[in-house]
């Protein structure tokens, strides 16, 4: 069978297909089983639950953002299997959007209302760095992940010891955005100048600290 080239507009279509289904709501339900699935839902106190929550919102919200990175990047890539690559690990990625969601639910809490410019932003982000080239993609992809991987490895230390449930998820989360950076690093990442590093930095604070409340 030939292999069918997407032209800009076909591409184009498929990200905003992307977006609605990313945004939508009860559109995020996990490929994969939740690791969460048969752990003891422990009694958590009212201030405990609202942490929980604003965390695994902050959480959900990375991974709005990291289905408008992915699917920007893969928009514009010039390399048939760094497209796949980058849309095997967004389907990765859709996992722990529904994880999130599913356990934001269970706590009685919803997802930032600010969902629409967290995946706007990083789409964007994404489509410009990869007009620079798949090696520039990497790079962001692999910075990335090893800021987020450091960033649930800090949830880790911050979500209660008794939310087992929430932690489950987490740690499984981390694991997996250890691996993406780590194949982007192998697929040949560029390394990010200091100042785009530090300003990736910044902007994920500007996103978790209002995620965690809106």
């Amino acid at each position: 069978m030939q292999e069918r080239h997407l032209s800009p507009i076909d591409r184009l279509i498929a990200g905003v297909d992307s977006a609605l289904r990313t945004l939508a709501s009860g559109a995020s339900a996990a490929a994969r089983p939740n690791p969460a699935a048969g752990v003891k839902e422990n009694h958590l106190s009212r201030r405990e639950v609202s942490h929980s929550a604003g965390l695994m919102r902050v959480n959900h919200a990375g991974e709005i953002a990291a289905q408008g990175l992915y699917q920007g990047h893969a928009a514009v890539a010039r390399s048939k299997e760094i497209e796949q690559q980058m849309s095997a690990a967004a389907d990765e990625e859709l996992d722990h959007l529904g994880w999130c969601r599913e356990r934001l639910t269970e706590l009685g809490s919803r997802p930032s209302r600010l969902s629409p410019l967290w995946y706007a932003g990083a789409f964007a982000i994404g489509a410009a760095s990869g007009v620079l080239g798949d090696r520039w993609s990497l790079g962001f992809i692999a910075e990335t992940e090893n800021q987020v991987s450091e960033h649930l490895g800090s949830h880790l230390e911050k979500l209660p010891r008794q939310d087992a449930r929430s932690r489950a998820i987490v740690r499984q989360m981390r694991a997996e955005e250890e691996r993406h950076g780590a194949n982007a690093q192998r697929a040949g990442a560029a390394a990010l100048p200091d100042p785009v590093r530090r300003l990736m930095q910044l902007s994920a604070r500007v996103m978790t600290r209002t995620a965690y409340w809106i």
